[in-house]
Formats: C-alpha cells, structure tokens, sequence
C-alpha cells in the first residue's frame, strides 16, 4: 500500500498540497537535500523514495542504525557510481543516530552535489544534526495523519484488490473503523498493521464483517473510542478540571490517564495543566506555573509511556495544592475597566524623560525613587484618573495568599501613609499632557 505518487499519500497537505514546497520542488526538478522530521508512520521514507522516482534518480536506501563510517564511504562511492547521468537520492533513515563524525562523512558529497541527501528522523534535528550538515539541508516537517486522513487510508486498503485487502472480502463496521483509527494515533504504518491482524483474525472464523469485539480481541486492548476534536473530548477535559478544583487527586489522575489511554495527545493535557496553574491556583501556589513547565518539558524528553508519570504527579499535585482565582479575577477586571474606561494617557509622574524638552514639558514630574524611600514605597499614583484606587487583585485566604494578603494590606498602609507625608507630588494634575 505504500504510495508511488504524491496524490497518493495521505496527509502533508502542507508540503505535498497545490502549492506545497515539496511537490513544486519536484515538478521542477529541483529538489534540495532534505530532513524529514515527524513521527513515525507519516510517511518519511515514502516520500523520499517518490522524490526518487518522479525527479527520474536512482535511489539508495541506508540506515543509519547500524552502520558507521565504513559503510557511509562504500554507500556514497555506489551512489557516485550509480549516478551517471542520473541523479542520486540517498535515504538515511534515523539520520540521528549517527554521531558527528558519521555526519560529517556525508558533508563533501552534498557540498559538491554528488547526492541529494534525504535524512528521516523522530527527534528534533535542531538538536541531534550537527551545523554543518543541517545548514546544506532543508528541514520539512510531517504531521501526524489526521483521523480522516487514517479513514482514508484504511477503507482504500480495505478495498484494493490488487495491492490491499479487498480480495478478502471483509468488511468493518464504522465503529470498528473509528476504532483503528483511534489506536493509530496518527501512524500510517500502525494503522495498515492493525488492520491487516483484524482482517486476519476474522479470515480465520470465516466472517465477513469485523465489530469493535473483533478489533479489542485482535489488538489485544481495550479501546476507548474518544473524538479528539468532538463532544467526548471537551466532556473529558472538563472532568479533569473540575476534579482538579475539586482537590480530588484520584479522580484528576483518573481522568488524566483515561484521556491518554483513548489516544489524546499528552502534550494537550500538559498545556492544559498549565492553563489550570494560571487559572485555578494562581498565586496560593506561585511555584505552580513552573511545576507545570518542568512536567510538560520532562514529557518531551521521555516521551510515553514514561513520560505519562510525569503527568500524573502534576494531575495529584495540582488537585491537593491551594487554590485561589485571585488573578484570574483580575485579569478580567482590568479587561473590563480597559475596554470600558478612557485610554487615558500615562500620568506624568510615571513618564520617562531622557530629553531635556521632555523634563521641561513635565515628563516624570513628581517621581519620587521608591528604593530610596522608608518601606520601598513612595505613595506615586500609578493608575490613570478613571481607575485609579480600584483594586483588582484580591488575594484570597488560601496558600501563600494568606501572606500576600498581609502585604498587600501592609504596602496600602505605607503608600497611604507617603502620601500624607508628602513624599511624593503626584497630584491629579499630573495627568494633564
């Protein structure tokens, strides 16, 4: 089922679309050393080996997981050899397993056009390729396969006589379908596979129409069908927030772990866990935000299912931390007050004046400097004439608030009391100008 044109591939519609890089490089045959950087299963080698046959070069196949420096010299000495008239594609797969020096074996034939270097990799090439090498190459990045994309793909194999399944004879119900779909992830090549077992499995009872049952028992897992993009989806999310607000740490894992066994991208739930760190404990637990951070960062190095942990850890510590919506609250009113109140200009006292003329007309007239002031502060007003007193952050009783709370309470008192004082001359006219 591998494809042998572009229109035949499934997904990358950014590359290979009407106006895709990759397909008008080809069209003009004028195609670069490229990366391939994605998952597995959308199509890496496919393309590299399309580019081969429609820009008419030979193509040579090389992985990279076990070979070394020897066998990169003999490889480009056949691909010199092979070339000729013709132009050459050599296919590295997992181009990052090689170290430097390996890389660097490549440098002289790409630099004199001998090949054009087609590299396949998972990881992130910014990091794995040296500089030399990734500077004379194009890095094109490939998505995972969409669920309709994976639809597509399945019910072609489905059907195909020739190359597919078609001669078997077998059907799948579309819950069955949707299944495969969902335990692909995104994986071309995991999708086929599947399906090739499910069709197997039921060949073997002498039945034509496969069920979700038939997909379970095939693939040996149990599926929990969940649209990524439709009503199961929000309707998880949303138990996973509410749990959290809750303080209910087995639940939150619960339904945590219940979104990625359906086949939700972790990195999904880790920036929601960090909207919930902004949103829902706020500054009851400053440290929160950058827990977040340091679990969804950990995930991207570990990946799953080791990664998934990480996750968890973050789904208990968020469920049994303080909360308070003490910024979110002010985040929305200082919304509100900025859409419904003047643009008022910025009070003098607060302008900066590098310029004489800009210290003439009035520019930081009546900025005292806060450090120099008993308490650190200096009693300025720093809100335009129609907010000014409002407060918008209300720390709340929980967490570190409760602290915050004293000092927000003890920085009014210093500033009302700098103002009685004198120490700062910040008038309502300072305004004006």
């Amino acid at each position: 089922m591998r494809p042998a044109a572009l229109d035949q591939v499934a997904g990358q519609a950014a590359l290979i679309g009407p106006r895709g890089f990759l397909r008008r490089a080809i069209e003009a045959d004028r195609v670069p050393s490229i990366v391939f950087w994605g998952p597995p299963g959308t199509g890496k080698t496919t393309l590299a080996r399309i580019v081969a046959t429609q820009t008419a070069s030979m193509f040579v196949p090389f992985s990279a997981v076990s070979s070394g420096i020897k066998e990169i010299r003999e490889v480009m000495s056949r691909a010199e050899r092979l070339g000729g008239e013709r132009g050459v594609v050599v296919f590295v797969d997992e181009i990052h397993r090689f170290n430097r020096a390996q890389q660097d074996a490549f440098l002289p034939y790409v630099e004199r056009g001998d090949i054009v270097l087609i590299g396949a990799t998972t990881e992130n090439p910014s990091f794995e390729l040296n500089r030399a090498l990734l500077s004379r190459c194009r890095v094109l990045m490939l998505e995972p396969l969409s669920s309709a994309d994976l639809e597509s793909l399945l019910e072609r194999a489905l059907t195909d006589r020739e190359v597919g399944l078609g001669a078997s004879g077998v059907e799948l119900d579309a819950e069955a379908l949707q299944a495969l779909v969902q335990l692909s992830s995104g994986d071309a090549r995991r999708a086929l596979g599947q399906l090739e077992l499910v069709v197997a499995d039921a060949e073997r009872d002498d039945r034509s129409l496969v069920t979700m049952s038939d997909v379970t028992r095939a693939v040996q897992k149990k599926v929990l069908l969940y649209d990524k993009s439709g009503d199961e989806h929000f309707q998880q999310i949303s138990a996973l927030h509410k749990s959290l607000r809750e303080s209910d740490p087995d639940a939150a894992a619960y339904w945590l772990l219940r979104m990625i066994e359906a086949g939700e991208d972790p990195r999904y739930v880790a920036r929601r866990m960090l909207r919930f760190a902004a949103e829902d404990i706020g500054t009851a637990d400053p440290g929160a935000v950058g827990r977040a951070v340091a679990a969804w960062q950990g995930y991207e190095r570990l990946g799953s299912p080791e990664g998934d942990l990480l996750l968890v850890q973050l789904a208990i510590d968020f469920a049994l931390a303080p909360k308070s919506i003490a910024v979110y609250r002010a985040e929305k009113e200082i919304r509100a007050a900025i859409a419904e109140s003047p643009a008022e200009p910025v009070p003098m006292s607060l302008r900066n004046a590098p310029t004489e003329l800009m210290k003439n007309v009035g520019f930081g007239s009546g900025y005292a400097y806060a450090p120099n002031v008993a308490g650190g502060v200096a009693g300025l007003e720093c809100l335009p004439q129609a907010v000014r007193g409002t407060k918008f952050f209300k720390p709340s009783g929980e967490g570190a608030e409760v602290a915050l709370a004293k000092r927000v309470s003890e920085l009014d008192r210093l500033r009302a009391e700098a103002r009685r004082l004198g120490q700062s001359t910040s008038d309502a006219g300072s305004d004006v100008g």
